[in-house]
This record gives structure tokens, sequence and C-alpha cells, in this order.
């Protein structure tokens, strides 16, 4: 039996992070770009667009990504395509990740005073100057901390594309751990991974928040 030295377990766990950080990348901009599509479906004027956007939304948000990144994967194998793992995994994650970026940037909007909105229709602008001169530039300060904050969320998911056969970080854990036959250390490395992936972020994010506060009461 070959045996793995610590080094060699921790090389091979950092060679998966590189795609479990990938993955995530890929998601938080590619549903970022939908969220922002799906943002000014909410909020427009026209009502099927509206109607599209809130139970896009609601699809997305109430059912679990576990089941979305099955149907991924094996829903168009019903109609004989081969969809490989990792073109799965982002798609499924994009469309996951756009759902929650659009709703926490609808709230974000929707927080923006209603004085705002009067004082720039009193100017004459009209709906579309009203978003990118007053209301946008708001909201964008109010959504930063919990975007950061859910970006998160999107790392921690990917974990969840092993179940499809995607090898990043977990699935990883999962292989090596099954040559190696130390769980404790490599699950062990694992979770210490995750950790520093995740709480950069997650400090990240409380900070900006209790600086959006500091700025929101010093006016």
């Amino acid at each position: 039996m070959t045996e793995f030295s610590l080094w060699d377990i921790v090389r091979n766990l950092l060679l998966a992070t590189r795609w479990t950080v990938l993955l995530s990348l890929v998601s938080f901009i590619g549903g970022g770009l939908v969220a922002t599509l799906l943002l000014f479906m909410r909020i427009g004027r026209r009502r099927v667009f509206q109607f599209i956007a809130k139970y896009y939304v609601e699809l997305f948000q109430g059912t679990p990504l576990l089941m979305q990144l099955f149907l991924a994967f094996f829903g168009l194998g019903l109609f004989g395509v081969d969809v490989p793992a990792w073109l799965a995994a982002g798609f499924a994650l994009i469309l996951w990740s756009a759902a929650f970026l659009a709703e926490i940037w609808r709230g974000c909007v929707q927080s923006v005073a209603k004085g705002q909105w009067e004082a720039s229709a009193s100017l004459g602008m009209g709906y579309v100057q009203q978003m990118r001169y007053v209301v946008i530039p708001q909201a964008l300060k109010i959504a930063v901390p919990p975007t950061v904050g859910f970006s998160v969320q999107i790392v921690k998911g990917t974990a969840l594309t092993s179940i499809i056969g995607f090898v990043e970080l977990s699935k990883a854990g999962t292989i090596v751990t099954n040559a190696t036959f130390q769980p404790f250390t490599v699950y062990g490395l694992v979770a210490l991974i995750y950790f520093a992936l995740c709480w950069p972020l997650s400090k990240c994010s409380q900070i900006l928040e209790r600086k959006l506060n500091v700025a929101h009461r010093s006016h």
C-alpha cells in the first residue's frame, strides 16, 4: 500500500481548492449578471417581467440546491445530451446565486428613502434617470455588505457539486480519504481550507456593514 505523507494530502487538497475557487468566482460573476437582469425586471413597470422575475426567485429559493444540481446534470441526459459535471455545476450555481442576489439587491433598492424618489422627480428626472443618478448609487453602497456575505454561501454551496462528480475540495477530500484511510486528518484539513476561504469574506462583510451603519448615523 502506498504511503501518503501529510504534504501529499495537503498538496492534493490545495490542487482541488483551485476548482472550488474557480467555480465560486464563475457562480458569483455569472449569478451577478443574471441577478442584474432579474432586478430590473422586478423593479420595472412591466407586469409580465415582474411576474417572471418574481416566480424565478421563488422557484430557485424554494427548492434545494441539490435538486437543482441533479436536474442540471441528469435533466438533459433524458434527451441524450451528455452534460459534463463542471458545466452542470456552473450552470446550476449561477441560476441559484442569481435568485438570491436579485432579492438582496431588490431589498437594497427598495430601502432607498421615498423622499429621494420624490426629490428627483421634482427635478424633472424620468424613471431611468432616477435609477441611474439617484437610486442605484445609494443602493449599491447598501448592497455591498450582504453581497459579500452571500459570497460565503456560494463557496460553501460548491461542496454540493461533488454529488454529481465535480472534483472540488470536498470531493477531493473523499477521494484522498479513500486512498489514505485517514478521515480525521483529511476532513480536518478540508474544514481548515474552507475556513480560510470563508472567514475573510465573512469578516469583510461585517466590517463593511459596521462602516455603513456609522456612515448612516453620521448623516
